[in-house]
């Protein structure tokens, strides 16, 4: 591999907005926000709004989720009623 053209490959935790739900993996992507793992090590903390935990396909059932404040947010935006 050429030095210095490939991003950094780090552990990060990735947390599920919907359900909390958290996993440990490796990324290239970082974050602002660290977390303390059951390991005592702290991890850049990457929050995701939808992870196998809460997807539909990976669960068998819809969970639901509350996207009614994204459409009144969205309608206050551009002043829609």
């Amino acid at each position: 591999m050429k030095e210095g053209i490939h991003p950094g490959y780090k552990k990060v935790v990735f947390q599920d907005t919907s359900t909390g739900f958290q996993f440990l993996t490796g990324s290239t992507k970082g974050s602002n926000e660290t977390i303390e793992w059951e390991d005592g090590n702290t991890y850049p903390l990457l929050k995701v709004e939808i992870s196998a935990d809460s997807h539909p396909f990976y669960t068998g059932k819809q969970k639901l989720t509350d996207v009614g404040g994204r459409v009144d947010k969205f309608k206050k935006k551009y002043n829609m009623k």
